[in-house]
């Protein structure tokens, strides 16, 4: 059974898809946040539809900005803000009969792995937390890519938009995908799946803010990890990943405590774990039997 839900943060109207599995309940139950610009009927979507069918109650919806959801600047990464959604959809989860409150885990894929990451850490409503192809944003990284200099610039870039928006202008986009020029996410794979067949939702638009770039290299999700434990925490990560480094995902499982699982697919593209198979159902086998043991 899927139901479309709709819920408050922050005063903000957000939109979900509740999935139940047959038979009676209450059935333990998963809040899922998944990729960059990505709406609920893309990844979180496809990853919902089988960890119901697995026998949990699912959440998937809309952060806000993004999709049918409410939140302005549209198309624009509020980090602080995505943790509120998440912190209002587990209280949804627990106000519903089909869901048993004290067995909730939280689920993300992509830039939502460290977004539940995070969120996991600090509220002890949730038990258990599962990462695939997780982005596990740290600052002290970007600064490490760049040359001081450039990354200078870069901030100097990013707060040059937002005050030309503060004082009255428009809120500026770029592109979030394309093959060539500027894109929030440029090359070929990202816009293998969003910019064609693959990704196509009637909620997605080809779009985001310019500042939503600079949330990407300052948020600190990696931090979730020091502050996971007692609770346990799984990785699930393409042994190559050119869009989120494995080397991120040994990381986050090297700062987490017991009890704690890595598992390395035989992935080559980080949207092979999007919507590919055999990696998809592999990944959920990998979530399924970690969620059996501590769930």
């Amino acid at each position: 059974m899927t139901e479309r839900v709709e819920f408050e943060a922050d005063g903000i109207t957000l939109v979900g898809d509740l999935r139940a599995p047959d038979g009676p309940g209450p059935h333990p139950a998963l809040v899922l946040t998944g990729p960059f610009t990505g709406t609920r009927d893309q990844v979180t979507g496809l990853y919902a539809e089988r960890l119901t069918a697995a026998g949990y109650v699912t959440l998937a919806f809309d952060h806000r900005n993004w999709g049918e959801s409410g939140g302005t600047p549209r198309l624009h990464e509020d980090p602080q803000g995505k943790l509120h959604d998440l912190r209002a959809a587990v209280s949804l989860l627990r106000s519903r009969p089909e869901a048993d409150g004290a067995r909730i885990g939280a689920v993300g894929i992509c830039l939502g792995a460290g977004y539940a990451l995070k969120f996991a850490a600090f509220d002890p409503r949730v038990r258990v937390f599962a990462g695939i192809a997780g982005a596990y944003n740290d600052p002290y990284t970007a600064p490490a890519r760049m040359s001081p200099a450039g990354y200078e610039e870069a901030l100097a870039s990013f707060t040059e938009v937002l005050e030309r928006q503060d004082l009255g202008g428009e809120v500026e986009y770029v592109p979030a995908v394309a093959t060539e020029g500027e894109a929030a996410m440029p090359g070929d794979e990202p816009y293998a799946y969003y910019g064609t067949g693959r990704g196509a939702s009637p909620h997605w638009r080809n779009q985001v803010t310019r500042a939503s770039v600079r949330e990407l290299v300052t948020m600190d999700n990696m931090t979730g990890a020091d502050f996971l434990s007692p609770k346990p925490g799984l990785v699930v990560h393409g042994v190559v990943d050119r869009l989120c480094s494995p080397e991120g995902a040994e990381e986050v499982y090297k700062r987490m405590d017991e009890p704690k699982r890595l598992v390395w697919l035989d992935a080559r593209l980080h949207t092979d774990l999007y919507d590919a198979e055999p990696h998809v159902s592999r990944a959920v086998e990998a979530v399924t039997a970690f969620l059996a043991e501590h769930l």
